[in-house]
This record gives structure tokens, C-alpha cells and sequence, in this order.
């Protein structure tokens, strides 16, 4: 029996820490990757924030080390599948609009088939290999 919550997502677009690419912890590199930035920018703004802000930078960083789970090695089946919900994480509006284009544009090969299928060409054509037979 399934016991998961009605409220999970299926998209496994999410925050991860990522040790395998990462120097302390993998944090930046978890949060470059979820953002789609490169990890030396997040890196400097990182110690730019230490410069400013040590203390609360420091906890904020030892708390998401404890906190955030580490990125599993197949998180996506395909490079496809995750630019899909990457794009559902970080615009989910443009997603909504390429799935309803793909959508229409099946619908309307739907048509097209159903059209032919019913025309009369397509019962003459059916009734010819029946003779044939």
C-alpha cells in the first residue's frame, strides 16, 4: 500500500547537496545546480557574505550541510526529462505553454486522421482491398 502523501510532486528537481562536486560539503555546488548557476559564483557570493556577515553565513551554511540530503547519483532518466523540470521549477508558466502547444498541435493530428478515416476515399480505398481478397 502506497503511503505517500497526495501533496508529493513527481518532479525530482530539487535542493541537494552535491559532495562528488562540491570542496566543503557540496552546499554550493547543490545550490548552483538548482538555480542553474555556475558553482564559482555561488563560491564568491558565498565568501563575499563571509566578509559581511560571518556568523550567520557560517550557521546558515553548517545548517544546510546537516540539513539537505545528498544529490542521488540518477536523479533524471534523460537530459530531456530533467530540462523539463527544470523548466516546470523555474518557469513553470513557459512549461504550461509548450505543453499546451503540444497538445493543440496533437489534437489537431487527432483531427486530421479522424477526418480521413471517415471520408469516403478512405471507404473506396478500404472496399478495393477487400475485393482483392
Amino acid at each position: 500500500m502506497d503511503r505517500s502523501s497526495p501533496y508529493d510532486s513527481p518532479n525530482p528537481h530539487r535542493l541537494y547537496r552535491d559532495p562528488q562536486r562540491g570542496v566543503v560539503g557540496g552546499v554550493c555546488a547543490g545550490i548552483a545546480d538548482y538555480f542553474g548557476f555556475r558553482p564559482g559564483l555561488v563560491r564568491l557570493a558565498l565568501v563575499l557574505g563571509l566578509f559581511f556577515f560571518m556568523p550567520p553565513v557560517i550557521l546558515a551554511y553548517v545548517l544546510a550541510v546537516l540539513i539537505l540530503p545528498v544529490k542521488p547519483p540518477a536523479v533524471y532518466r534523460n537530459p530531456e526529462e530533467e530540462a523539463f523540470w527544470r523548466g516546470v521549477s523555474i518557469k513553470p508558466d513557459r512549461t504550461l505553454a509548450g505543453l499546451t502547444q503540444r497538445f493543440r498541435d496533437f489534437e489537431k493530428r487527432v483531427g486530421n486522421l479522424e477526418a480521413h478515416v471517415a471520408s469516403k476515399e478512405y471507404e473506396l480505398n478500404r472496399a478495393i482491398r477487400n475485393l482483392d481478397r
